[in-house]
């Protein structure tokens, strides 16, 4: 299948900071993702509902987490693979110097 990648959905014309591209791939899996995670959710809140035993919820709780770490890989994978690389490769050394700090900001904002 050969897709083009396309402008991001989350950009916004004239804020000067916005995702070059998101590729396709990527959207639908992290949707797929997304909606699979918001079924999880629902169990769990009927879990705690039924007031079902604790570790079972916090299995659950903990595979939720996981999910949502596999949305995060997916969306730095087309961040690095298209903004950053983007940005670093401009011939702007504050959009790189921007680009780079953000980076940092992402790899040690708290858990």
């Amino acid at each position: 299948m050969n897709e083009t990648v396309v402008p991001c959905a989350c950009a916004r014309p004239g804020d000067g900071a916005h995702a070059v591209a998101v590729d396709p791939g990527i959207k639908r899996a992290v949707q797929t993702r997304l909606r699979r995670i918001e079924g999880q959710i629902r169990g769990l809140q009927k879990m705690v509902e039924e007031e079902r035993y604790c570790a079972d919820v916090l299995t659950q709780v903990s595979s939720v987490q996981e999910a949502l770490r596999g949305v995060s890989r997916s969306l730095l994978h087309n961040h690095l693979k298209h903004c950053a690389a983007e940005a670093i490769r401009s011939d702007d050394p504050a959009k790189a110097e921007a680009m780079y700090q953000e980076l940092v900001e992402l790899t040690f904002r708290a858990k």
